[in-house]
């Protein structure tokens, strides 16, 4: 453990932000780091709990799905041995800064302080010793000493696809990563704003990578630029790691009328500009002067929300259809399970306004597009069948939103099969996920794996960064009838 005593002393101090007014003039990172001395004082908080929940997922989603070996480097901070702690880090964690950045940190809602104290600030921790890694030279290739000559082509560049790619070059294995946008990262470049993880973070692990001896293709959608015929010829393992990209949409009235759009049309363009893209302008979609109402108050709606404030909206209105969740705590979901609690963004706390239990009805507007979003209040009474709340709209409680730009933010409702998927001829799930058992992760076509978001549906950084390294480790087996990769939560002899 770290301090003995140090959860008596010593409150919980998250990470600062910066300054409201400046940082929505720009797309820079808001989140600061916690000075050293003031991080080791929150590492020394890590308590000898004897059972560290944190590290270990349960069935409310509380605990890290990676099984980060958190009281370990929490001790190693506060003892300042930062090289060991990003070492004990990198055992579990291939990408301790992406979700540093922007997982929502369920380990934190899995620390046993948490049951009657503020938690230990766990993600703030996990980024301040990936920096110190970074800064000090402690992180470097990891070259395989053998190479197998067998080869692996990796379908996607997300934190899946990534994790895996540099796990099963580390094997010794030839690996290519395809990916059909013009740079690498998948969301985690073109579905995250620069302002939550600026995309340098992503191109320096890129470069350690490629030392690895990974290979990247840009611009290649597989299943299009090139056949699954193709792709299986050319390579001995296939993995797919492409994501949930099929965006849920709302097919009321007016839904067609321009001005109306998926919010993974508009978060990619706000990224390309800040890269120094040009758009053509026939396609571009800004918030520039423009009321904007944005459907959807997870993560996604969030970002669209930050990114609308950045582009001088002239108002941002969230809109979501669930009543609002208590504050503080909930009693439907106790330690250690994943809080269903209200939470505001940095994004939703630099402005706008939030609403709930709010269903949309129809959009209206003219040739020039669209001009009003009408909707009604909503009130969820007892379960139905199913166990799922019946939601009736409350009589009298119709109104109308002055809308330039709406932007559905609904989630994902699986990858998007036409193409590779439909090529491949690969066996589906209930859900339109592809069907991949876990800890196994092969499809039902021989040599073909699949992992992250297309297998398990939307979900977390966290958990497409497991999901990748698990998978590596089942195509290890696959080509060479066993693996010295390592599973979660064991310290192996194996590099990361």
């Amino acid at each position: 453990m770290a301090k003995p005593t140090g959860f008596l002393e010593t409150k919980r101090k998250n990470a600062s932000y910066r300054d409201q007014a400046e940082r929505t003039t720009d797309f820079k990172q808001v989140m600061l780091t916690i000075p050293d001395d003031e991080l080791q004082g929150q590492a020394s908080r890590c308590m000898d709990c004897g059972i560290p929940f944190c590290s270990n997922p349960n069935s409310g989603r509380g605990g890290c799905p990676l099984g980060n070996v958190i009281p370990d480097w929490n001790d190693l901070v506060y003892r300042g041995k930062w090289e060991e702690a990003i070492s004990r880090l990198h055992s579990t964690n291939n990408f301790p800064e992406f979700t540093g950045s922007i997982c929502p940190a369920p380990c934190e809602s899995g620390c046993v302080l948490g049951i009657n104290e503020e938690p230990v600030t766990i993600k703030n921790i996990e980024f301040k010793v990936v920096t110190h890694g970074w800064e000090n030279g402690y992180i470097k290739p990891v070259v395989a000493e053998k190479r197998t000559g067998r080869s692996v082509a990796v379908v996607g560049s997300g934190p899946a696809g990534l994790a895996a790619a540099q796990q099963l070059a580390r094997a010794g294995h030839s690996v290519t990563v395809f990916e059909k946008n013009d740079r690498v990262g998948g969301l985690l470049r073109y579905g995250i704003p620069e302002f939550k993880m600026e995309k340098w973070i992503i191109d320096r692990r890129l470069e350690q990578m490629k030392e690895e001896g990974v290979a990247f293709q840009t611009g290649v959608h597989v299943g299009k630029d090139l056949s699954a015929a193709d792709l299986r010829k050319s390579f001995d393992s296939v993995l797919l790691t492409m994501g949930a990209e099929l965006p849920r949409d709302l097919p009321v009235d007016g839904r067609d009328l321009g001005g109306v759009h998926f919010a993974m049309d508009f978060l990619p363009q706000a990224t390309k500009r800040v890269h120094g893209d040009k758009l053509p302008p026939e396609d571009d979609i800004l918030a520039s002067g423009k009321h904007v109402v944005v459907l959807g108050g997870g993560d996604t709606g969030s970002d669209c929300v930050g990114t609308s404030l950045r582009q001088g909206a002239a108002s941002v209105t969230s809109l979501e259809l669930m009543a609002e969740s208590p504050h503080g705590s909930n009693s439907a979901t106790p330690w250690p399970m994943w809080q269903m609690i209200s939470r505001s963004s940095s994004s939703h706390d630099e402005g706008g306004e939030r609403k709930y239990a709010m269903l949309t009805k129809k959009f209206t507007g003219d040739e020039r597009g669209l001009a009003e979003l009408h909707g009604v209040e909503v009130q969820f009474g007892d379960p139905d069948e199913s166990g799922r709340p019946q939601m009736v709209e409350v009589a009298g409680s119709e109104f109308v939103l002055k809308a330039d730009l709406v932007l559905l933010a609904l989630g994902f409702l699986g990858p998007v099969q036409a193409g590779l998927i439909e090529d491949l001829g690969l066996k589906l799930d209930p859900r339109g996920n592809i069907d991949a058992q876990l800890d196994e992760f092969a499809t039902s076509e021989p040599g073909v794996f699949a992992a992250g978001d297309c297998r398990r549906g939307q979900s977390l950084v966290v958990w497409a960064q497991w999901e990748g390294r698990e998978a590596a480790r089942a195509v290890d087996r696959y080509l060479m009838g066993d693996s010295r990769l390592q599973q979660r939560n064991t310290l192996g002899n194996f590099p990361g």
